[in-house]
């Protein structure tokens, strides 16, 4: 489905105007967070080292955004930014290059060309985060890690200026993202992580990058719908737990617009998870684990709820 009345432009200017706005917000911890509820607004974190300040919930722009219709898309990014969200997570893989930019290249060169086509598409000259998609197993960090991997073209990206923070996403595998992490100078991950906590990215990952004070985006936090209904959890407890993690932004897919209303009411109304209620939710969750490994084995990353 063709999305020709959403202007990439227009998007990427509105959401330049909204991190702007947001960078004079106070980072993570210089107001109370009853401050920020008061006020109406989404709380913000720092996204790490990279310095920028996020918003706690994130848009995902995949196959979720995709459902918008042609007519809808433009007035729901409108409703987004005026909601507060100014973090969207963009890929060439979401709708076939209709949405932008980590990339799955995992050689220098075509890494290279990937970004020159979608920095295009996007009608832009850089963008602020840069990510290797979807890293799987050893043999696949090893690829990106040679001397012709991607890593070298985000490297020169990076100092180019044409990305201001690189980083990789991954839902395959935890401690193949911490060997990333732990090997690498990168800017910040993008990890799957929930009260199941498959794959050990919570375990494993998210202390490697707490370390290397990395910005952490996490994604999957329904598990795309595995989560919820009968033997689940409701989305406003899943949310809870995720923003009870030392993450910056939690990524979500929203294919309606109550959706994004009721994440962003959440985001407002947060307050931690206690520790006891983080651990009952992981033990009333730990029987989808494996589902979970087994979905996320083969599955191509074209959303983030």
């Amino acid at each position: 489905m063709k999305r020709d009345k959403v202007s990439r432009r227009e998007f990427l200017e509105k959401t330049a105007i909204a991190s702007a706005a947001a960078a004079a917000l106070p980072a993570l911890g210089a107001s109370p967070r009853a401050a920020e509820a008061a006020a109406g607004t989404i709380p913000h974190r720092t996204l790490g080292r990279t310095g920028a300040s996020v918003s706690i919930l994130a848009m995902g722009c995949g196959s979720r955004f995709l459902m918008y219709s042609a007519d809808e898309a433009s007035g729901v990014l409108e409703k987004a930014l005026a909601l507060g969200i100014n973090y969207f997570d963009t890929a060439m893989d979401y709708g076939d290059g209709e949405s932008e930019v980590p990339t799955r290249a995992r050689t220098r060169d075509t890494a290279l060309r990937e970004v020159e086509a979608s920095l295009k598409r996007l009608r832009t000259d850089h963008v602020d985060i840069l990510h290797l998609h979807s890293l799987g197993k050893e043999e696949d960090l090893a690829k990106i890690e040679a001397a012709d991997g991607a890593l070298k073209a985000l490297y020169e990206l990076r100092e180019q200026k044409v990305a201001r923070a690189i980083g990789m996403t991954s839902h395959t595998d935890g401690p193949t993202m911490a060997k990333a992490i732990e090997h690498n100078d990168i800017d910040c991950v993008q990890m799957a992580m929930n009260p199941a906590r498959a794959l050990r990215f919570e375990e494993m990952a998210l202390p490697a990058a707490n370390k290397k004070n990395l910005g952490v985006i996490l994604m999957k936090v329904t598990a795309q719908e595995k989560l919820l209904g009968a033997g689940g959890a409701d989305p406003g407890a899943l949310l809870r737990y995720a923003w009870s993690l030392p993450v910056s932004a939690v990524v979500c897919g929203m294919p309606k617009v109550a959706f994004i209303e009721a994440n962003v009411a959440s985001a407002r109304a947060f307050a931690p998870m206690p520790a006891t209620e983080m651990d009952e939710l992981r033990s009333r969750l730990a029987g989808k684990q494996a589902v979970l490994e087994q979905f996320f084995a083969d599955h191509l990353d074209h959303g983030t709820a």
